[in-house]
């Protein structure tokens, strides 16, 4: 279960990652993050551990190269949101 703000945030912005809108309300949006197997992390370091998890190589990439990857959604209050595209 994903809280209001990542859910809202998600659907906000979600053209970071797809080209059509995947999701047209909060409960849709609720729905596609618990299918893709997305996850929220509390920092980068987090984020790499998820990646290395599903099998993305991530050696040799600076640490802002992985937070501007297209699957990771920086949260306005510091966290991540990493969707399994």
């Amino acid at each position: 279960m994903f809280d209001k703000d990542v859910v809202n945030y998600f659907l906000e912005n979600q053209g970071q990652l797809f080209d059509e809108e995947v999701a047209s309300t909060p409960d849709e949006a609720q729905d596609f993050l618990e299918d893709s197997m997305a996850e929220v992390v509390e920092t980068i370091e987090e984020v790499i551990e998820y990646f290395d998890e599903m099998g993305v190589d991530t050696d040799g990439m600076t640490e802002e190269e992985i937070a501007q990857q297209s699957e990771v959604f920086a949260l306005p209050d510091g966290r991540y949101l990493v969707v399994n595209a």
